[in-house]
């Protein structure tokens, strides 16, 4: 792996800004006055705002996807102007991701894995006569920042000290498990326009379960320690294998196990909701229930 980012690497950003005022374009304009041929990219700007969970969920579902050198700039950042580390690192696979440390690094850490880390220093990586704002880092840091990576205009091992990736702060989350013959995990995100839910168990650990494509799986879902849902559905390849309006499970783009309704929202037909509280369970269902 080189030891730093190659020149005119892709500059990919990420925010809570939407698109309704200048922000993001205040974003791509910094990035330019470094380098006016430079190639950006928008993972999304529709993170719900303060959401840092779901930006740290979009971040994982797309970087490793990215050539290595690619560099990401994720701005979810609440914390602004307090006390919270800037900071950045490189994934095992390559990429290089500029971001608060505030829990946004939490899936890519788990997942992925984080090669080194560095605490970003804004003396020298602060775009120059916006020292007295305190409140759009994501301009005035991150995005200066990740444009100087991505052009080679500074070193990766010249942002700031090394600093130890366990020591990034990690959002709470659950873990995936089997229990006999009970696989057990969370609801980590949804399928946004489509409302299928996203689990964090995967597709080994489903396969433990024995389960061929075509046979029922009983899934319940709860909250806490409320049930909300139990059913049977069919386990499938894709959404055409059952009827309009039929649920089924199926292996996602990220080959983890995901619930949904074929040309439906499961999400919104049964007020299901995301996070560590929101807990799924999978069995392979009894022959006498469909047989």
């Amino acid at each position: 792996m080189p030891s730093d980012t190659p020149p005119r690497a892709a500059l990919v950003l990420q925010s809570d800004f939407g698109v309704s005022d200048g922000a993001v374009s205040a974003m791509y304009g910094v990035a330019f006055k470094v380098e006016p041929s430079l190639r950006i990219f928008d993972l999304t700007h529709e993170i719900p705002q303060y959401d840092i969970w779901e930006a740290s969920y979009r971040l994982v579902q797309t970087v490793g996807y990215w050539p290595a050198g690619t560099v990401f700039v994720s701005v979810v950042d609440p914390g602004v102007g307090s006390s919270r580390r800037s900071v950045a690192v490189r994934t095992r696979t390559g990429q290089v991701i500029v971001t608060p440390d505030n829990g946004t690094l939490t899936h890519v850490k788990l997942l992925l894995g984080i090669a080194e880390a560095r605490e970003l220093r804004e003396e020298g990586n602060r775009l120059s006569g916006s020292e007295l704002s305190y409140t759009f880092h994501g301009r005035d840091v991150f995005a200066y920042t990740g444009a100087r990576l991505a052009t080679g205009r500074v070193a990766f091992a010249d942002l700031g000290p090394e600093i130890d990736p366990g020591s990034l702060v990690e959002l709470a989350h659950g873990t995936a498990s089997r229990e006999g013959d009970i696989v057990s995990g969370t609801i980590d995100v949804l399928d946004v326009r489509f409302g299928s839910l996203w689990t964090n168990i995967t597709h080994e650990l489903f396969t433990e379960l024995g389960v061929d494509y075509g046979r029922r799986v009983e899934v319940a879902i709860r909250n806490d320690t409320r049930e909300l849902y139990r059913n049977t559905m069919a386990y499938e390849r894709s959404f055409a294998d059952v009827n309009v309006g039929e649920p089924l499970v199926y292996i996602n783009s990220i080959l983890n196990v995901a619930v949904a309704i074929n040309q439906g929202s499961f999400s919104r037909a049964y007020n299901i909701g995301t996070g560590p509280s929101w807990k799924i369970s999978f069995r392979k269902a009894p022959r006498i229930v469909y047989e």
